[in-house]
């Protein structure tokens, strides 16, 4: 670890140099974040004669593993220059949820790795009950590797013919799509949907380079589809957006939708997916699927959905 403790520019004969706000503010952020934070909160003695609430200035800095002067002056809003590994031990010694992290590297003009895919637990209990209430249109919540967080039963509905049930593997939509026989594959437009959800997996992908659990998904489908393998080595990389998605399904039949992308504010890289009806018979296509229990039905393979 290398901490660069450079001192503040001399002013010139032009005047001093004018504050930068940036670095203003992330003084105050600190400060304000260690005046939250109380020693025992970290494994510390209360102590005596504290004149101010929360940590130290040299607590910071012990927690951190970096020395007192130069957290002082990152405090001050000197112009030192941290690194990606230093702020990261400094957000820890504060405690800081992903969005003041986030922050933190923002104020030191640092470009922070991002965070690994949130999984359902960080989902707010309101989430389910907005698709719940999307009903009868399918919706779901998803993160950018496609892992399906929660879902209402119109979704539910429309994709149980064509996974396995809860326990053989997770819900992801892209390796649901990609391993699934042809002949309960709910994709109709496969051949238009597949390399779009592949180039914004590979988008996704650029910001985890090397992390395990991304590596080890990408091999496993890379493993399992000779067509993902093809898609994945053109390199495309695109965001989500809405597009026309045709899905065939054991008991209503045929159904072409839009599916939108909604972000979630808060939680990186995770959005909602919602399917709008294309035309009449599809929406009254979707209210019948909506009506259908909660699995059960076959393919005409009779595979069990």
């Amino acid at each position: 670890m290398t901490v660069l403790d450079e001192p503040p520019t001399a002013p010139t004969a032009r005047g001093p140099r004018r504050p930068d706000r940036r670095r203003t503010e992330l003084a105050g952020f600190l400060k304000a974040c260690r005046a939250r934070v109380a020693p025992e909160d970290v494994g510390l003695p209360p102590g005596l004669r504290r004149r101010t609430p929360g940590l130290r200035r040299e607590e910071v800095a012990q927690l951190a593993g970096v020395g007192v002067t130069w957290y002082t002056w990152l405090e001050q809003g000197r112009p030192i220059n941290a690194s990606e590994q230093v702020l990261t031990a400094v957000a820890r010694a504060l405690r800081l949820d992903a969005t003041e992290r986030e922050h933190l590297f923002r104020l030191a003009g640092v470009s922070a790795r991002p965070q690994a895919q949130p999984d359902p637990s960080i989902l707010d209990p309101s989430t389910q009950l907005i698709l719940d209430a999307l009903m009868p249109l399918p919706a779901a919540v998803s993160n950018t590797r496609f892992d399906v967080l929660a879902f209402n039963p119109g979704y539910e509905a429309l994709f149980a013919a064509s996974r396995a049930r809860a326990g053989d593997w997770q819900f992801n939509s892209i390796w649901c799509t990609v391993t699934a026989p042809p002949c309960c594959n709910p994709f109709l437009n496969r051949a238009d949907a597949l390399p779009q959800m592949v180039a914004v997996l590979r988008s996704a992908y650029g910001k985890h380079v090397g992390e395990p659990a991304w590596e080890k998904h990408v091999q496993e489908l890379a493993a399992r589809s000779g067509e993902f393998r093809e898609l994945w080595a053109r390199q495309e990389v695109a965001p989500p957006r809405t597009s026309l998605r045709v899905f065939r399904h054991p008991v209503v039949g045929v159904l072409r939708v839009n599916a939108s992308y909604l972000t979630i504010p808060g939680v990186p890289e995770t959005y909602v997916v919602v399917y709008t009806p294309e035309g009449p018979e599809d929406r009254e296509r979707i209210e019948r699927l909506a009506a259908l229990p909660a699995g059960g039905w076959t393919n005409d393979c009779d595979h069990l959905g």
